[in-house]
Parts: structure tokens; sequence; C-alpha cells
């Protein structure tokens, strides 16, 4: 084998045995990790004080003023990290090309959902428009899906479909978020969705417009309960006064 495609194998860490570097700093492992010590010592875990709803970071305990106002259709949302520093790059990183990331993220994942959603009987992903999917190369919900089913030993649901594309919506307000996701998803089985009780695996939680949309078809459906689970969540910094749009 040629030098350049040895070099090409260790950088893409798609050798699920053997692991070379930090997926996120780049320096060597030598314990089989996907992280070194000093990344996960530095990575912002949210662990800490959080609102019980959507499970956002927040400055003191209570619920924040977003889910006092206007809860998310989730029953509960919980997130591995605050979307900030190196995770927020870890995930933009993950939708631009490095496919091998939800390797990571199933892994620091996998604690998350069994302690927080023990009494979730299956899992499923945020779908995307074939047109989107042929872009990207790859569903990155669904590839985090795929591998927590497996480590959780919980069923994994291919039951619902994007109908169609909708805008960027990275500079849009909470409302105009809702109002982007209207009637933008489909379940296609409702047999398997109803009397369940469904955790949703996504990359970020911002507003949450997005998995409150696919959670209403999904209750819609008959699934008992719809709960979140996302590596990302931005944090909510002002649970008690004026509400700043998210961008």
């Amino acid at each position: 084998m040629k030098l350049i495609e040895l070099i090409q194998k260790k950088i893409s860490r798609y050798d699920d045995t053997h692991n070379f570097t930090c997926d996120n700093c780049g320096k060597e492992v030598f314990d089989g990790k996907r992280l070194c010590k000093n990344c996960k010592e530095e990575l912002p875990y949210n662990n800490k004080t959080v609102c019980p709803f959507c499970g956002r970071r927040i400055k003191e305990e209570g619920v924040c003023l977003d889910c006092k106002q206007k809860p998310l259709e989730t029953g509960k949302a919980r997130s591995l990290w605050v979307h900030e520093g190196d995770a927020a790059k870890l995930v933009r990183l993950f939708k631009t090309g490095s496919k091998y990331l939800y390797r990571l993220f199933a892994e620091e994942l996998t604690p998350l959902v069994l302690r927080e959603f023990g009494d979730a009987d299956a899992l499923t992903f945020v779908p995307m428009t074939e047109k989107a999917v042929k872009k990207r190369g790859y569903n990155q919900t669904l590839l985090i899906a795929e591998a927590l089913s497996e480590s959780t030993g919980k069923e994994l649901l291919r039951v619902a479909e994007k109908k169609r594309e909708t805008a960027d919506q990275r500079e849009l307000t909470r409302e105009r978020r809702e109002e982007n996701m209207k009637e933008a998803f489909n379940v296609t089985d409702r047999t398997a969705v109803k009397g369940r009780r469904i955790l949703i695996v996504d990359d970020t939680l911002t507003t949450g417009a997005t998995a409150s949309a696919f959670a209403a078809v999904l209750k819609k459906a008959g699934a008992e309960a719809v709960f979140l689970v996302v590596v990302t969540s931005v944090e909510k910094k002002n649970q008690f006064g004026i509400i700043e749009p998210y961008k």
C-alpha cells in the first residue's frame, strides 16, 4: 500500500477497532478512546444546571422562559454538550463532511441516553429530503441513531419522511423557524409508532422548532411520548428576562 494511502487511512478514522488520534485535537491517543484526556476535560459537557424540559444550560435552577411560554413538543430534551467552542466546531465538521464523527457522538451519548431515557423503547432520527441527503452524502442524525441503537439495544424506527425542502434556518427567529417547519414531516408507518415511547436523535437544539415539528407528527400518529437527545444545545442565557432570537 502506498504511503499516502496509509496516511489517509489514519486520518479518516474509519477503522472502528484502532484509534490513532483524538477526534477533536488530532493528538495521538493510546487507550482506544476517541478523545484525549485533555479534550475530555475541556469540552463543554452540559452536566450542570439545565432547564428540566428543553435541557439547555441555564444560569439558575428553574424552567427557562421559552419553556414557560411555549414548551417543546418533546416531553424532555437533553444534550451532551453546550453548543460552543470545540463542541460547536465538531458538529459543524460533522455536517460538512467529517462523517466519521458519528462514532464519537454515539459513544459519548450512550451513557446519557441510558441514564435519562431508559423508559424510551425506540429511537428515531430527523429525516431529510432525498435531495438534501444526496447533497451532503449522508443523513448525519441517522448515522448517530444507528450507532446508538446498537450501543443501547433500543429499536431504531425508520417511520417518517421530510416532505419538502425548508429554508436555511440559521438566521431565523423561533417564530419564523416554526413557520418554516410547518407540515414538513410525515409519518410513513403509523403502526410502528402507535403506543411507543420514542426518542428523537438530532445533532443540535437551537430553538427547538425542528424537533417540535417532528415530535408533533409522531404524537399525532399515536406515539405515547416523544423525547429528544442532541449532541449540542444552545445555552438559554435569559431564562428570566427578554427572549433573544437565536441566530
